[in-house]
């Protein structure tokens, strides 16, 4: 560096980088404001209700039943 100013240039400019436009492996090889705004999309859903239901799940098995029955009976 040629300076306390000229490093903290650079090193701002070089965190900058990394938080907002460098992909991280961590978030799938994304950009942390990509997904940033992925996450924003998610909470709109999670606002609306009807996407919260959850998909209809089979009964269990009746007690003492053998998968292939357990299966069949299920549909």
């Amino acid at each position: 560096f040629f300076g306390l100013d000229h490093a903290r240039t650079t090193i701002a400019e070089w965190a900058d980088d990394y938080n907002r436009a460098r992909p991280h492996s961590a978030l799938g090889y994304i950009t942390p404001a990509a997904y940033a705004a992925n996450l924003t999309a998610t909470d709109d859903r999670l606002r609306n209700p009807d996407q919260l239901r959850r998909s209809p799940v089979a009964q269990p098995a009746p007690y003492g039943a053998k998968p292939a029955e357990a299966l069949t009976a299920a549909g």
